[in-house]
């Protein structure tokens, strides 16, 4: 994201502190208020001298440390000079004084203050520290090899861009075994050069607790993460990062569990990573790039050699779900995506993105978080405890018989045919969505191009606002069409009874083609399409979203959907009256908000008007992407 700039992270580092100090404070001043007894162990004499009382002297100098890291902190935030001198800044610095209290106390015999919030408060100390938060960094990789090519360029050492990525992976791995400096003094780096070292080194100023992970966005090769720990060095990192690149298309996630071998070869590279690996599946970018089913396999498939590869080199692997909201981000309930992982793959430790509404929907109240937390905790203990068994080598065969054939007609669809991009513009309220303050900013990653070139979060968003959902379904239609004139359908019905992760996908698609709906989907085609051409490949899909229909309830054995589901599809029931008249009246203010040309006073109450509908079409189906 452009507008996520080095000075924005700097900031959000500084929040953090400013609002962990002064919610300590808080915590430091009930305390005061309670440790007034005068016994103490000869440890916190020795701090303390003669004190009358020793434990409200030490929350005293903690108290006013506390002050001044808010004010440091504040400073920093709103640009003026900070004064540094005495603030708390690594863990340490707060949990020590906090500790020797609550062993002097256990000494004294006073056991039952040490417990109370004293101890909550050191919980507290250890859970959040100073930082408050763990911040993840993310950029796009390509950004990192422009920034060491230019390095290289300058030194005269040749064009890093056009070298293989063997020699590439050479040179990284011998400066980095090396301890000379790589950054020219005098080097002037071109602006986005400037910009990518400038948030490494705010990276590198922080405190290990301060830091998640650091997670390469399009991430293809071992030199990918080499060149992030390269850049990180040169910025005065100390410790190693968790860096962890996101293999996001579907060629990225076939070439995966190599690029990761390559990697693990270097032992370098072992030592740096210290037997633990992060790896991001990319669930968004995969499912616009080949369709949710052939990107369903291939991330099955990438978990599976990932996990063998990762037990040969005897690396503890945490796979981290880049999941959404929607199916066609490979969202769904939690607890079923979890135990539908391949075997082995959960093993203790699994990581999960939770995006925009679903954050709210499943945090927003204690009890609800509670619960959350509760379904992916058991959820992991669950299949790290009792996996799922391995899928028969015929289901396997069915499976790529399937993908051959989904992902031919998606992108016969979305890549071939010349009138789906004028389609999918007109017929959805994607031009719109750039200025709702919902999903991925801005819109595009650059600023001209295609579908290839839209966020996956306004690409789903775009379609679920006009009810087609066609990411979630278009290529499963045809695959199933060609099961069931193959006869296929008995063994997918087997499958989907011995098989979690293919069940799963199968009550996943029919949910999404619950909530999609024809006679909504055809009035924006009326509405706002006066092209035969468009008109008739609308047809065409609407056409093909009914077949998809028809034969997944042939493979369910149902009469209707969500047969199996009665408390979603009453959900859906209640919904469905309050946003079906948002739908018809977003067709009408598309139409006139095309038809103004941006122009007039109407216009900025047509847009108002377009953006209350876009946000009220997210809140009923829970899905903005």
């Amino acid at each position: 994201n452009p507008n996520v700039t080095h000075q924005v992270t700097r900031k959000v580092f500084l929040l953090g502190r400013w609002m962990a100090a002064d919610l300590y404070l808080r915590d430091i001043q009930a305390l005061r208020a309670e440790l007034s007894m005068w016994q103490a162990s000869d440890e916190l004499r020795e701090r303390v001298g003669d004190a009358r009382e020793p434990y409200r002297q030490v929350l005293a100098e903690l108290r006013e440390r506390l002050v001044k890291t808010r004010d440091w902190a504040e400073a920093g935030v709103n640009g003026t000079a900070a004064d540094a001198t005495g603030i708390l800044f690594e863990n340490e610095d707060f949990t020590a004084p906090l500790e020797l209290c609550y062993r002097s106390l256990v000494e004294c015999g006073l056991e039952s203050i040490a417990n109370g919030p004293l101890l909550d408060t050191i919980r507290r100390a250890h859970t959040f520290g100073l930082p408050l938060i763990r911040l993840d960094i993310r950029q796009e990789a390509s950004r990192h090899a422009e920034a060491v090519a230019e390095m290289v360029d300058y030194l005269g050492l040749g064009d890093y861009l056009s070298w293989s990525e063997s020699e590439r992976q050479e040179f990284l791995v011998k400066e980095l075994r090396g301890r000379r400096p790589l950054v020219p003094r005098n080097w002037e780096p071109s602006e986005s050069v400037r910009e990518v070292l400038a948030t490494c080194e705010v990276v590198a100023q922080q405190t290990p607790q301060a830091l998640g992970s650091y997670v390469i966005s399009m991430a293809s090769k071992p030199s990918d993460v080499l060149s992030v720990i390269l850049l990180l060095r040169e910025s005065g990192m100390k410790f190693p990062m968790r860096v962890v690149p996101l293999f996001e298309t579907l060629d990225d996630l076939k070439g995966a569990p190599d690029s990761m071998a390559a990697l693990y070869e270097v032992d370098w590279y072992r030592d740096y990573c210290q037997g633990r690996q992060e790896v991001m599946i990319g669930y968004s970018d995969s499912s616009k790039d080949a369709g949710q089913l052939m990107a369903a396999w291939a991330q099955y498939q990438a978990q599976e050699q990932l996990t063998r590869i990762a037990n040969q080199y005897d690396v503890h692997l945490t796979l981290f779900h880049g999941r959404g909201g929607t199916v066609g981000r490979g969202g769904g309930p939690a607890n079923r995506a979890i135990l539908s992982q391949p075997p082995g793959s959960v093993n203790g430790s699994f990581r999960i993105t939770e995006q925009g509404e679903m954050i709210r929907f499943k945090f927003g109240l204690p009890d609800l978080a509670v619960q959350s937390l509760t379904l992916y905790t058991t959820a992991v203990i669950e299949a790290t405890l009792a996996p799922p068994p391995e899928p028969e080598p015929e289901w396997r065969a069915t499976m790529d018989w399937l993908t051959d054939r989904s992902l031919k007609s998606y992108r016969d669809v979305v890549r071939e045919n010349p009138d789906f991009v004028p389609y999918f513009r007109q017929v959805t309220p994607e031009q719109a969505l750039g200025k709702l303050a919902l999903g991925s900013r801005p819109a595009r990653r650059k600023a001209t191009g295609g579908v290839e070139s839209l966020r996956a979060i306004p690409w789903i968003f775009a379609w679920t606002q006009m009810r087609l959902m066609l990411p979630s379904w278009l290529g499963s239609d045809v695959a199933l069409e060609a099961a069931a004139r193959d006869n296929r359908l008995p063994q997918l019905r087997e499958m989907m009874k011995g098989w979690p992760f293919f069940r799963t996908y199968v009550d996943m698609l029919e949910m999404v083609l619950a909530k999609s709906d024809l006679r909504i989907a055809s009035y924006y085609e009326q509405t706002l399409l006066d092209d035969d051409k468009l008109q008739a490949l609308g047809t065409d899909l609407r056409e093909r979203l009914q077949r998809c229909i028809q034969r997944l309830l042939e493979l369910k054995e149902q009469s209707a959907l969500l047969e199996g589901e009665p408390v979603f599809a009453h959900s859906m029931r209640v919904r469905n009256p309050y946003t079906d008249p948002l739908h018809y009246l977003q067709a009408e203010l598309l139409r006139r908000n095309r038809e103004s040309g941006g122009k007039g006073d109407v216009q900025d109450l047509v847009e108002r008007a377009l953006k209350v509908t876009m946000a009220g079409i997210a809140a009923g189906m829970r899905n903005t992407g």
